[in-house]
């Protein structure tokens, strides 16, 4: 099943679970970042990336540098171990890192999530790759990803037991636009997937084409 007939699934459960109510005013506030055109001023193809240090979920230091020795890097940008979209895309890509992994690909997820988070939803989803903290977004802001979570919807992620600010550490609201890169090892974008809509993700398999056709 691809990511997006999975996501469309959990679409459907959502509308029979949520009311009504909060629906509207999710997909209004969706409707509103998107007018704000982030996107527009994020990293795209072709430009280069800043190296960049992060800890992982073990508290482990991880470069961009070093990891673009071996070969390319798969760069996934999630919003927190919080939300079931970002755990969805976590999981398929998690399914397809055989495929990246023989094609000398390897993927690392960043969140602004302390290590701890990180740690939680890397256990959670079972994941073999690196899930990275990127505290105070300093690496998404360099990137262009970073947005500020509508005030309207504070009360309802607390209504979920969405605690955002004990995931991340401060009480900012900030967040990074969901977004997967492809880094070669020039440190040029060779693939970008950046949208407003949290419910929309890369596709699994367009990453592994992309990385194919630059083999």
């Amino acid at each position: 099943m691809t990511l997006k007939a999975q996501i469309d699934d959990y679409n459907l459960a959502k509308i029979a679970k949520v009311p009504s109510d909060i629906l509207a005013l999710m997909d209004a506030t969706t409707e509103d970042l998107i007018a704000q055109h982030i996107e527009f001023n994020a990293l795209k193809l072709n430009q280069s990336i800043n190296d960049f240090t992060l800890n992982n979920h073990l508290n482990e230091p991880v470069t961009l540098s070093t990891l673009l020795e071996q070969g390319p890097v798969i760069i996934s940008f999630y919003r927190g171990g919080w939300c079931p979209y970002c755990n969805l895309e976590l999981k398929a890509l998690n399914e397809m890192l055989p495929e990246f992994k023989a094609v000398n690909a390897q993927l690392i997820a960043i969140s602004p999530q302390l290590p701890d988070a990180s740690l939680s939803t890397f256990e959670k989803n079972e994941l073999a790759f690196n899930v990275l903290s990127d505290t105070s977004n300093k690496v998404a802001r360099q990137l262009g990803l970073v947005f500020t979570l509508d005030e309207r919807l504070k009360p309802i992620y607390a209504q979920f037991g969405l605690d955002i600010p004990a995931a991340n550490g401060d009480n900012s609201y900030q967040l990074p636009l969901p977004a997967t890169y492809i880094i070669n090892q020039k440190g040029n974008v060779i693939y970008a997937f950046v949208d407003s809509d949290y419910t929309l993700r890369a596709e699994p398999c367009a990453i592994l084409n992309a990385l194919q056709q630059d083999c």
